[in-house]
Protein backbone atom coordinates (compact mmCIF):
# COMPACT_ATOMS: atom_id res chain seq x y z
CA UNK A 1 0.00 0.00 0.00
CA UNK A 2 1.35 3.44 -0.81
CA UNK A 3 1.63 6.12 1.85
CA UNK A 4 -1.50 8.23 1.40
CA UNK A 5 -0.64 10.69 4.16
CA UNK A 6 0.86 13.09 1.62
CA UNK A 7 -2.33 13.24 -0.46
CA UNK A 8 -4.59 16.03 0.70
CA UNK A 9 -8.11 15.16 1.85
CA UNK A 10 -10.44 18.08 1.27
CA UNK A 11 -13.29 18.37 3.76
CA UNK A 12 -14.73 21.58 2.37
CA UNK A 13 -15.97 20.08 -0.89
CA UNK A 14 -18.29 17.07 -1.31
CA UNK A 15 -16.66 13.71 -1.87
CA UNK A 16 -18.45 10.83 -3.59
CA UNK A 17 -17.34 8.15 -1.11
CA UNK A 18 -18.36 10.28 1.86
CA UNK A 19 -21.74 11.10 0.30
CA UNK A 20 -22.38 7.39 -0.19
CA UNK A 21 -21.25 6.77 3.40
CA UNK A 22 -23.81 9.38 4.52
CA UNK A 23 -26.57 7.65 2.54
CA UNK A 24 -25.55 4.36 4.14
CA UNK A 25 -25.90 5.81 7.61
CA UNK A 26 -22.17 5.88 8.33
CA UNK A 27 -20.20 8.47 10.29
CA UNK A 28 -17.40 9.43 7.89
CA UNK A 29 -18.72 12.60 6.27
CA UNK A 30 -18.58 16.36 6.64
CA UNK A 31 -21.00 19.22 6.26
CA UNK A 32 -20.32 19.59 2.54
CA UNK A 33 -21.09 15.90 2.04
CA UNK A 34 -24.30 16.07 4.04
CA UNK A 35 -25.50 19.09 2.06
CA UNK A 36 -24.84 17.27 -1.21
CA UNK A 37 -26.37 14.08 0.17
CA UNK A 38 -29.53 15.84 1.30
CA UNK A 39 -29.83 17.48 -2.12
CA UNK A 40 -29.67 14.01 -3.67
CA UNK A 41 -32.32 12.68 -1.30
CA UNK A 42 -34.59 15.57 -2.30
CA UNK A 43 -34.29 14.49 -5.94
CA UNK A 44 -34.56 10.74 -5.34
CA UNK A 45 -35.67 9.83 -1.80
CA UNK A 46 -35.09 6.16 -2.56
CA UNK A 47 -31.31 6.59 -2.63
CA UNK A 48 -30.97 5.68 1.04
CA UNK A 49 -33.02 2.54 0.42
CA UNK A 50 -30.79 1.68 -2.53
CA UNK A 51 -27.65 2.27 -0.48
CA UNK A 52 -28.94 0.04 2.31
CA UNK A 53 -30.00 -2.61 -0.21
CA UNK A 54 -26.51 -2.63 -1.69
CA UNK A 55 -24.94 -3.38 1.68
CA UNK A 56 -27.51 -6.08 2.46
CA UNK A 57 -26.81 -7.67 -0.93
CA UNK A 58 -23.09 -7.72 -0.14
CA UNK A 59 -23.76 -9.35 3.22
CA UNK A 60 -26.00 -12.06 1.75
CA UNK A 61 -23.66 -12.78 -1.16
CA UNK A 62 -20.47 -12.97 0.92
CA UNK A 63 -22.13 -15.08 3.61
CA UNK A 64 -23.49 -17.45 0.94
CA UNK A 65 -20.11 -17.83 -0.75
CA UNK A 66 -18.25 -18.41 2.52
CA UNK A 67 -20.82 -20.72 4.11
CA UNK A 68 -22.32 -22.58 1.14
CA UNK A 69 -19.61 -22.52 -1.53
CA UNK A 70 -16.50 -22.73 0.64
CA UNK A 71 -14.87 -19.58 -0.70
CA UNK A 72 -12.01 -18.36 1.49
CA UNK A 73 -10.55 -15.61 -0.71
CA UNK A 74 -12.29 -12.35 -1.58
CA UNK A 75 -11.06 -9.58 -3.88
CA UNK A 76 -13.28 -6.54 -3.25
CA UNK A 77 -12.57 -3.92 -5.92
CA UNK A 78 -13.65 -0.34 -5.16
CA UNK A 79 -15.18 -0.90 -1.70
CA UNK A 80 -15.50 2.76 -0.73
CA UNK A 81 -15.46 3.90 2.89
CA UNK A 82 -15.97 1.19 5.52
CA UNK A 83 -19.27 1.38 7.36
CA UNK A 84 -20.71 -1.74 8.92
CA UNK A 85 -20.70 -5.42 7.92
CA UNK A 86 -17.81 -5.00 5.51
CA UNK A 87 -16.64 -7.90 3.37
CA UNK A 88 -13.92 -9.09 5.76
CA UNK A 89 -16.27 -8.95 8.74
CA UNK A 90 -18.95 -11.02 7.04
CA UNK A 91 -16.54 -13.56 5.55
CA UNK A 92 -14.41 -14.01 8.66
CA UNK A 93 -17.45 -14.31 10.90
CA UNK A 94 -18.36 -17.40 8.87
CA UNK A 95 -14.83 -18.58 8.07
CA UNK A 96 -12.16 -16.99 10.30
CA UNK A 97 -9.36 -18.08 7.96
CA UNK A 98 -10.71 -16.04 5.03
CA UNK A 99 -8.37 -13.71 3.16
CA UNK A 100 -9.78 -10.40 1.97
CA UNK A 101 -8.03 -7.92 -0.31
CA UNK A 102 -9.66 -4.53 -0.81
CA UNK A 103 -8.65 -2.49 -3.85
CA UNK A 104 -9.05 1.30 -3.89
CA UNK A 105 -6.95 4.34 -4.72
CA UNK A 106 -9.10 6.95 -3.01
CA UNK A 107 -6.98 8.71 -0.36
CA UNK A 108 -10.00 9.04 1.94
CA UNK A 109 -10.61 5.29 1.77
CA UNK A 110 -6.94 4.47 2.25
CA UNK A 111 -6.75 6.74 5.29
CA UNK A 112 -9.47 4.62 6.91
CA UNK A 113 -7.80 1.37 5.86
CA UNK A 114 -5.31 1.51 8.74
CA UNK A 115 -8.14 1.30 11.24
CA UNK A 116 -9.97 -1.33 9.20
CA UNK A 117 -6.94 -3.61 9.11
CA UNK A 118 -7.01 -3.94 12.90
CA UNK A 119 -10.44 -5.58 12.72
CA UNK A 120 -9.40 -8.88 11.16
CA UNK A 121 -9.22 -12.30 12.79
CA UNK A 122 -5.98 -13.91 13.93
CA UNK A 123 -6.46 -16.72 11.41
CA UNK A 124 -7.38 -14.57 8.43
CA UNK A 125 -5.87 -11.79 6.36
CA UNK A 126 -7.32 -8.39 5.56
CA UNK A 127 -5.38 -5.86 3.52
CA UNK A 128 -5.72 -3.01 1.02
CA UNK A 129 -4.09 -2.41 -2.34
CA UNK A 130 -3.66 1.18 -3.51
CA UNK A 131 -4.63 0.51 -7.12
CA UNK A 132 -7.08 2.00 -9.61
CA UNK A 133 -9.75 -0.41 -10.82
CA UNK A 134 -9.33 1.08 -14.29
CA UNK A 135 -6.09 -0.94 -14.40
CA UNK A 136 -7.23 -4.53 -13.88
CA UNK A 137 -3.91 -6.05 -14.98
CA UNK A 138 -2.19 -4.24 -12.12
CA UNK A 139 -4.88 -5.38 -9.68
CA UNK A 140 -4.26 -9.00 -10.64
CA UNK A 141 -0.48 -8.61 -10.43
CA UNK A 142 -0.64 -7.00 -6.98
CA UNK A 143 -3.30 -9.36 -5.61
CA UNK A 144 -1.20 -12.41 -6.58
CA UNK A 145 1.20 -11.47 -3.79
CA UNK A 146 -1.54 -12.07 -1.23
CA UNK A 147 -4.16 -14.40 -2.72
CA UNK A 148 -3.61 -17.86 -4.20
CA UNK A 149 -4.80 -17.62 -7.79
CA UNK A 150 -4.66 -21.40 -8.19
CA UNK A 151 -7.58 -21.73 -5.77
CA UNK A 152 -11.12 -20.35 -6.19
CA UNK A 153 -11.82 -16.81 -5.05
CA UNK A 154 -14.65 -14.30 -5.21
CA UNK A 155 -14.30 -11.03 -7.12
CA UNK A 156 -16.60 -8.20 -6.03
CA UNK A 157 -17.57 -5.07 -7.99
CA UNK A 158 -20.20 -3.47 -5.80
CA UNK A 159 -21.75 -0.53 -7.61
CA UNK A 160 -18.47 0.87 -8.92
CA UNK A 161 -18.42 0.07 -12.62
CA UNK A 162 -20.96 2.78 -13.38
CA UNK A 163 -17.93 5.05 -13.04
CA UNK A 164 -16.45 3.54 -16.22
CA UNK A 165 -16.84 5.58 -19.38
CA UNK A 166 -18.35 2.81 -21.50
CA UNK A 167 -19.93 -0.62 -21.28
CA UNK A 168 -16.97 -2.03 -23.18
CA UNK A 169 -14.57 -0.69 -20.54
CA UNK A 170 -16.75 -2.27 -17.86
CA UNK A 171 -16.62 -5.63 -19.66
CA UNK A 172 -12.86 -5.35 -20.18
CA UNK A 173 -12.23 -4.81 -16.48
CA UNK A 174 -14.40 -7.75 -15.46
CA UNK A 175 -13.03 -10.04 -18.19
CA UNK A 176 -9.43 -9.24 -17.28
CA UNK A 177 -9.83 -10.03 -13.59
CA UNK A 178 -12.08 -13.06 -14.12
CA UNK A 179 -9.69 -14.34 -16.78
CA UNK A 180 -6.96 -14.60 -14.15
CA UNK A 181 -8.91 -16.63 -11.58
CA UNK A 182 -9.47 -20.40 -11.72
CA UNK A 183 -12.65 -22.35 -12.35
CA UNK A 184 -15.17 -22.37 -9.50
CA UNK A 185 -14.35 -18.76 -8.67
CA UNK A 186 -17.26 -16.30 -8.40
CA UNK A 187 -18.22 -12.85 -9.60
CA UNK A 188 -20.41 -10.66 -7.38
CA UNK A 189 -21.52 -7.50 -9.18
CA UNK A 190 -24.23 -4.87 -9.16
CA UNK A 191 -24.72 -1.44 -10.70
CA UNK A 192 -27.42 1.16 -11.08
CA UNK A 193 -29.91 0.87 -13.96
CA UNK A 194 -31.39 3.54 -16.18
CA UNK A 195 -35.08 2.72 -15.68
CA UNK A 196 -35.96 5.29 -13.01
CA UNK A 197 -36.11 8.94 -14.08
CA UNK A 198 -35.53 10.41 -10.62
CA UNK A 199 -32.54 8.14 -10.02
CA UNK A 200 -31.10 9.16 -13.38
CA UNK A 201 -31.53 12.83 -12.47
CA UNK A 202 -29.83 12.22 -9.13
CA UNK A 203 -26.86 10.64 -10.90
CA UNK A 204 -26.53 13.67 -13.16
CA UNK A 205 -26.63 16.01 -10.16
CA UNK A 206 -24.27 13.69 -8.25
CA UNK A 207 -21.78 13.98 -11.09
CA UNK A 208 -21.97 17.77 -11.06
CA UNK A 209 -21.65 17.96 -7.27
CA UNK A 210 -19.11 15.26 -6.44
CA UNK A 211 -17.05 15.47 -9.61
CA UNK A 212 -17.06 11.71 -10.28
CA UNK A 213 -19.43 10.73 -13.09
CA UNK A 214 -21.67 7.73 -12.47
CA UNK A 215 -23.52 6.26 -15.45
CA UNK A 216 -26.55 4.02 -14.82
CA UNK A 217 -26.87 1.49 -17.64
CA UNK A 218 -29.53 -0.63 -19.23
CA UNK A 219 -30.09 -3.92 -17.46
CA UNK A 220 -28.85 -5.88 -20.48
CA UNK A 221 -25.57 -3.97 -20.48
CA UNK A 222 -24.91 -4.75 -16.82
CA UNK A 223 -26.03 -8.34 -17.32
CA UNK A 224 -23.40 -8.72 -20.06
CA UNK A 225 -20.68 -8.56 -17.39
CA UNK A 226 -21.78 -12.10 -16.46
CA UNK A 227 -21.46 -13.50 -19.99
CA UNK A 228 -19.86 -16.96 -19.97
CA UNK A 229 -20.55 -17.51 -16.27
CA UNK A 230 -23.12 -19.69 -14.53
CA UNK A 231 -25.59 -17.52 -12.62
CA UNK A 232 -26.52 -18.57 -9.10
CA UNK A 233 -30.26 -18.59 -8.36
CA UNK A 234 -32.20 -16.33 -8.39
CA UNK A 235 -30.09 -14.95 -11.25
CA UNK A 236 -29.78 -11.34 -12.37
CA UNK A 237 -32.34 -9.44 -10.32
CA UNK A 238 -32.88 -6.22 -8.35
CA UNK A 239 -30.33 -6.39 -5.56
CA UNK A 240 -32.94 -6.12 -2.81
CA UNK A 241 -34.58 -9.26 -4.22
CA UNK A 242 -31.41 -11.37 -4.45
CA UNK A 243 -31.59 -14.24 -2.03
CA UNK A 244 -29.62 -17.40 -2.77
CA UNK A 245 -31.78 -20.31 -3.78
CA UNK A 246 -34.99 -18.29 -3.95
CA UNK A 247 -36.89 -16.62 -6.79
CA UNK A 248 -36.15 -12.92 -7.17
CA UNK A 249 -39.70 -11.79 -6.57
CA UNK A 250 -41.83 -10.69 -3.77
CA UNK A 251 -41.29 -8.88 -0.59
CA UNK A 252 -40.16 -5.43 -1.68
CA UNK A 253 -40.42 -3.16 -4.67
CA UNK A 254 -37.33 -3.43 -6.89
CA UNK A 255 -34.66 -0.75 -6.64
CA UNK A 256 -33.01 0.63 -9.83
CA UNK A 257 -29.92 -1.50 -9.21
CA UNK A 258 -29.44 -4.99 -10.60
CA UNK A 259 -26.85 -7.61 -9.95
CA UNK A 260 -26.13 -11.18 -9.09
CA UNK A 261 -23.61 -13.86 -8.25
CA UNK A 262 -22.12 -16.17 -10.86
CA UNK A 263 -19.61 -19.04 -10.98
CA UNK A 264 -16.77 -19.34 -13.44
CA UNK A 265 -17.13 -22.81 -15.04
Amino acid sequence: MSDDRHRAIRTDIPHSSRIWNYWLGGNDHYEADRIAGDAGIAIYPGITTLASASRQFLVRAVRFLAADRGIRQFLDIGPGLPTMQNTHEVAQRTAPDSKIVYVDNDPMVLAHARTLLTGTTDEGVTTYLDTDYHHPELIVADARHILNFTRPLAVLFMGVLGHTTSTEEMRHIVRTVLGAVPADSYLVLWDGTDDDGDYMRLCREYTDTAGEPYLPRARAEIRSAFDGLDMVDPGFVPINQWKPGHPGTGESAPVPAYGGVARKP
